[in-house]
């Protein structure tokens, strides 16, 4: 009865860093530059979506935060400034005026399995870190967490089930969820697909 209730239900997940309560916050994402080449809306796609899950106002009330920098504003200046790649962490952090740093480094990106590009099998890999710019070692993460996802659920699903903007809107998806989901809590499947 317990086990049929749970494949049915969800249950509260505490969020793992709380550490944004009354502090300014920015997300930062980086990518490898052949991820970028295949998928060169990645990183600002994950940067929008993860800013706007966090500034949600539902979340903002769970997360506490003193204040955020828009995705928007904060893409303009990256762009504006492409040296902030070599910044130390600290020294990124007082530019843009923030307490805390969310850095989001996607490591793997794909849809397909290399080599085959009938069958999807997409997975997205990445860390999420924070560093503290008014802790004792700003330049170093004070949380890290390692992040997984992959899609579709079904094995050897292709080309003719799914098209490839279904699969890579729905991968990057899982990832952004799973990102933001670290710094509040939410509710989740006893047995989730991701």
């Amino acid at each position: 009865m317990v086990e049929s209730y749970r494949r049915s239900s969800t249950h509260n997940v505490p969020g793992e860093y709380t550490g944004l309560k009354d502090k300014r916050w920015a997300v930062v994402v980086v990518a490898d530059r052949y991820i970028q080449g295949d998928y060169p809306d990645i990183v600002p796609y994950i940067t929008m979506r993860v800013t706007e899950a966090l500034k949600d106002t539902k979340q903002q009330a769970k997360i506490g935060a003193a204040g955020y920098i828009p995705a928007d504003r904060l893409l303009n200046y990256l762009y504006e400034h492409p040296r902030w790649v070599a910044m130390p962490r600290s020294e990124l952090a007082r530019e843009l005026g923030v307490d805390r740093l969310i850095v989001i480094e996607v490591l793997e990106y794909r849809v397909n399995d290399p080599g085959n590009q009938y069958v999807y099998n997409g997975l997205a890999t990445g860390t999420v870190g924070v560093c503290e710019s008014d802790g004792p070692a700003p330049d170093e993460f004070a949380f890290e967490k390692p992040i997984k996802v992959s899609f579709p659920d079904k094995e050897g699903t292709t080309q003719t089930d799914l098209p490839s903007s279904a699969v890579n809107t729905e991968l990057v998806r899982r990832f952004v969820d799973r990102c933001a989901w670290l710094f509040y809590g939410h509710e989740e499947p006893y047995y989730p697909k991701y």
